[in-house]
């Protein structure tokens, strides 16, 4: 054969061995995943545990769709916080208010997505997709939400990932008081030290709990700029410390962008040099040819400044629902790499953001240079 053909016929050979059904689901995956997004999932487990679990890769994770009602909290996300490979989040609310549920010890249930929602609503029963609950687990959660967010300590203006972190608190009281363990991924994110951010705060029922308290002049204020910092900072503080980014993208939306539009932050509107994020991974089902976040390629991310070109490699998108590649891609990381140490970057945002401002402020006449040079034609300085 040519170089060239040898090259391009470089890959393993597709020759599986026949499945006995005694395979772990991390051996099924190396061995019987050879191509298509069967493919991607295991390229997408390699790359997670080879490249972004070492010790120096902080990961960002982000989290969009009805994850936490399915279980996934208790069953992936928690057992990820828990052996370290997970350092920061960026959640929809709705994701972190339905994972109070189970903290507060009330039940979902499997059901059935062909019923009939009149019928539901008459009975007094919600219904997401295929999951089930009573209608009073939103009232009585809406009223722990409002009870604990009408204390003392939360009478401020405060980022997110503060918020979260003193609510989890509060889980993980109530769980104790119940009995209960490892239900919350709040509760565990606030054990471990790991920031959750919530990149659109009114979008959910904790969002909206919070709302009524201000129709009753409380002083609880979510610090969007604070979140916008904090989670530009933390990133900056990995890179500037000898290590590396990776983002672990779970599903679309609002969530990942925040945790890409980090570099950003960081090139385009601070001025300080840096070049994208160093892992891309994601699970999603959304195509790339509607023009939407969602789909956006880690190829198109590099345009804008989020992936570093050199890197773009290490890049892996795995279109599956995240209600089947993440407890396969958790069973993988959980059976081929051994725990992290944690980093507990919620303990040092104020030590980041300082950092950040200073780094800022050194970058000024960067930016004012680059501003001058980068002119558009017929517009005034």
């Amino acid at each position: 054969m040519t170089d060239a053909k040898t090259r391009l016929l470089g890959g393993q050979r597709i020759e599986p061995k026949p499945i006995t059904g005694k395979e772990s689901a991390a051996e099924l995956i190396d061995s019987s995943f050879h191509a298509y997004n069967a493919g991607r999932l295991r390229e997408a487990c390699q790359l997670f545990v080879q490249h972004m679990l070492t010790d120096d890769t902080t990961v960002g994770m982000s989290l969009s769709g009805a994850l936490t009602p399915a279980g996934l909290g208790m069953s992936t996300i928690i057992p990820l916080i828990e052996s370290g490979f997970v350092d920061w989040i960026v959640s929809t609310g709705a994701n972190l208010y339905h994972d109070a549920h189970f903290a507060l010890g009330f039940s979902m249930h499997r059901g059935s997505p062909f019923m009939d929602d009149v019928v539901l609503r008459d009975a007094g029963v919600v219904r997401i997709y295929d999951i089930l609950f009573d209608y009073a687990v939103l009232l009585q959660t809406d009223r722990f939400i409002r009870e604990v967010s009408n204390h003392d300590e939360f009478q401020r203006a405060m980022s997110t990932a503060e918020y979260h972190y003193l609510l989890g608190g509060y889980l993980k009281e109530r769980e104790r008081a119940l009995g209960l363990t490892h239900r919350s991924l709040l509760s565990v994110a606030h054990e471990c030290g790991v920031p959750i951010y919530t990149s659109s705060p009114g979008d959910s029922s904790i969002g909206m709990n919070v709302a009524e308290l201000a129709l009753e002049n409380r002083a609880l204020r979510f610090d969007v700029s604070a979140d916008v910092n904090e989670t530009a900072a933390l990133v900056l503080a990995a890179k500037q410390g000898g290590g590396r980014s990776g983002v672990f993208i779970i599903g679309g939306g609002s969530p990942k962008n925040f945790v890409l539009q980090t570099e950003p932050q960081l090139q385009e509107v601070l001025g300080i040099q840096e070049y994208g994020h160093d892992y891309y991974l994601q699970i999603t089902d959304a195509r790339a040819d509607t023009g939407g976040l969602s789909g956006a390629t880690p190829s198109e991310a590099v345009s804008w400044g989020k992936v570093n070109p050199d890197e773009l490699p290490h890049a892996v998108v795995c279109y599956v629902d995240s209600t089947v590649g993440l407890p396969l891609l958790t069973a993988y990381a959980l059976a081929r790499r051994k725990p992290r140490k944690l980093k507990r970057l919620h303990d040092v945002r104020t030590t980041n953001v300082e950092r950040l401002r200073q780094e800022y402020h050194a970058a000024r006449a960067f930016r004012e240079a680059r501003l001058t040079e980068e002119r558009l034609p017929g517009v005034d300085a």
